[in-house]
């Protein structure tokens, strides 16, 4: 497969460059913040960080745990002397899983809470509903989930991966380490999911793969009787040609599916499944002795080895007071989010959403990985890609990386897509810019 993911990148960087030649005076990387003080809380006042994640429901398997990083998070930065000389206080909320009520509980903090930022959501669907309140009340979210790309608000920092920071590079993994002719787009039936394998599809497609060659597949939340898909997955691997799994299944009902993988003798071998909603906190929960070998893409796992990711687990097992406590990719992102949101708003002078958000373009963090992130005008970071293989102790093999990799937030494989970049510094202050029209607003999305 040609396209490598420093190519796309390095494309999307000249589509960056054609339109900034048609903005004139924008100069300069990142913009100029200016230093006022800004209206907030009093002097002194604890400045409160919303956490936003399903402490119950079919997500809280994947979600609990970033909610008590986040509590970590805030302890350790109380340590340092708080964020311009204050206290940060956390005000934690449960949407519960449930869509509509992550925009009310958004609502909730941002209106009557008074947080400075929010820092929350899994599923691309919780996300969708609470944008609109984060856009109409001007506040800040930082989402730390991989997701299908296609969206750049000016409100929303995406430290989770898009489409180009994991699935694609994950699908040339297997295509060209594993031999894969036959592809099962698996994933539950919402947003991400969806819009992620209409990418991957045409992608395959563009690359020579039949129409014939690709299997799609959809469940709801929480799906439980796997049987018949994974006869099916079964059958569709028995043609000759190797098949792999691309899983985007969310949430508590990954256990079951693999489960029935085992159940039905599908080894790694045989059919790889290669996820990116599977991590250590989801293996967690599984005998993983049947899914030795399968492996999932992420940004960050926990057998990183760098003196960072050590120190961090450290902290991490002693804050929760349990030496056996994982951590996962999400965890990473929004330890890198919220070191990027303590730098912007020391930077800034204050935690007003604007200044802020203008101060966090170009901000750098460290990762976990032994290297940094960092912001970019179209509101997204700066990201390797790690392909793990799952062990019997529910760690993962690193078995491949990638450079740093630059997110596309619109795709290039997607017709009403591939000529639109975001970019939020001014003049431009645009989340969907055609750079063939030269406007903003070229698609039907947030700007």
């Amino acid at each position: 497969m040609s396209d490598t993911p420093s190519n796309l990148g390095r494309r999307r960087l000249g589509l960056l460059g054609a339109a900034l030649a048609t903005t004139a005076g924008l100069r300069g990387f990142p913009a100029i913040i200016g230093s006022a003080r800004a209206q907030g809380a009093p002097a002194g006042a604890p400045i409160k960080i919303g956490v936003l994640h399903s402490l119950s429901g079919t997500m809280a398997i994947s979600e609990t745990t970033l909610k008590d990083v986040m509590l970590m998070l805030v302890e350790e930065q109380n340590k340092k002397g708080g964020v311009l000389g204050r206290k940060l206080e956390a005000v934690v909320v449960d949407p519960a899983s449930n869509w509509p009520l992550f925009a009310e509980k958004a609502r909730q903090l941002i209106s009557q809470d008074k947080v400075a930022a929010s820092f929350g959501c899994w599923t691309s669907v919780s996300r969708k509903s609470v944008l609109p309140v984060f856009e109409e009340l001007n506040s800040i979210l930082f989402y730390p989930v991989q997701y299908e790309g296609e969206e750049s608000s000016k409100n929303v920092f995406y430290t989770g991966a898009a489409p180009n920071q994991q699935a694609v590079p994950a699908v040339d993994y297997l295509a060209k380490e594993e031999g894969v002719q036959r592809w099962v787009l698996a994933g539950t039936d919402y947003v991400y999911p969806r819009t992620t394998n209409r990418i991957l599809e045409a992608y395959l497609k563009s690359k020579g793969v039949a129409e014939s060659d690709i299997l799609i597949n959809y469940t709801p939340f929480g799906h439980s009787d796997w049987q018949n898909i994974v006869s099916q997955i079964k059958q569709f691997g028995s043609s000759g040609k190797k098949t792999a799994v691309v899983s985007t299944i969310n949430g508590d009902a990954n256990v079951p599916f693999y489960k029935e993988l085992g159940n039905q003798g599908i080894k790694s071998t045989d059919i790889p499944v290669v996820a990116f909603s599977v991590g250590e906190e989801e293996l967690a929960g599984l005998d993983t002795a049947p899914l030795v070998g399968h492996l999932a893409a992420w940004n960050y796992f926990m057998s990183v080895d760098d003196p960072s990711n050590k120190a961090f687990i450290e902290k991490w097992q002693a804050f929760t007071r349990n030496p056996r406590r994982v951590t996962n990719d999400p965890m990473e992102a929004h330890y890198i989010g919220f070191n990027m949101w303590v730098q912007a708003v020391e930077k800034a002078g204050t935690t007003h959403a604007d200044p802020v958000i203008d101060a966090m373009i170009g901000v750098s963090a460290p990762n976990l990985s032994g290297s940094t992130s960092t912001m970019m005008p179209n509101h997204h970071i700066t990201k390797p890609v790690l392909i793990g293989e799952i062990q019997n102790n529910g760690q993962f093999n690193i078995v491949s990386q990638t450079p740093t990799i630059v997110a596309q937030e619109w795709s290039p494989y997607l017709e009403g897509s591939r000529d639109l970049i975001a970019d939020w510094r001014k003049p431009m202050s645009c989340g969907n810019f055609n750079v063939r029209t030269g406007k903003c607003g070229g698609a039907s999305s947030t700007n």
